[in-house]
């Protein structure tokens, strides 16, 4: 009886820690029971579940879990073999995709689109660890529509900019941007472009 109610005292303190880091990072969320509807909460109670099938090798139960919670959290897909640290947050979600040997460290934040996947892993099946995703230091932050492809390692603190595309290993504290757009003023069939704000 003691080691299950030690279990449910470290949920309810998982938990309480999850709404807290939901209310940090999402101002519009103002209070516990609203980040309670938070996609994040569900994507991760999906991926926790899942994962545990997935260590115990119910890998069908496990894919059934993940396909259900990608339908209910609006196209959060996680595959239930990555493994993700403490205070992980997931913005708006919707196309984000998590896959199998990705590895998230603590106070990870992913925005919508953002996608950890494998590249050209039938020409090289990965590292020595066979990992052929990427593996994401703490305190990292990508941001909408980026993707992070292969076996790359990304550093503590690194941003990954919105519509990056990130193919190799990233230092800690870098910032990765993609290409600004051009600002231009169109008259008739003349194109000018205006200088970029620093």
């Amino acid at each position: 009886m003691a080691g299950l109610i030690g279990r449910l005292r470290r949920a309810a303190a998982a938990s309480t820690e999850l709404l807290d880091v939901i209310i940090d990072r999402d101002p519009s969320i103002r209070s516990r029971s609203e980040a309670l509807l938070h996609p994040t909460v569900l994507a991760l109670a999906g991926y926790r579940v899942g994962n545990r099938l997935y260590r115990k090798e119910r890998f069908k139960s496990a894919r059934a879990v993940c396909m259900l919670t990608r339908v209910l959290t609006g196209g959060i897909e996680i595959h239930p073999g990555a493994r993700i640290g403490r205070r992980f947050f997931i913005d708006h979600g919707c196309g984000v995709v998590i896959g199998e040997t990705a590895i998230i460290g603590d106070d990870v934040s992913l925005f919508h689109q953002v996608t950890l996947g494998s590249y050209g892993w039938w020409q090289d099946r990965g590292r020595a660890d066979g990992r052929r995703h990427p593996k994401l230091g703490n305190g990292v932050t990508v941001g909408a529509n980026a993707s992070l492809l292969g076996p790359i390692t990304v550093g503590d603190n690194a941003l990954i900019g919105a519509q990056s595309l990130v193919l190799q290993d990233v230092p800690a504290d870098a910032h990765v941007r993609a290409p600004a757009g051009d600002v231009v003023h169109r008259t008739s069939n003349t194109v000018v472009r205006l200088p970029r704000a620093s």
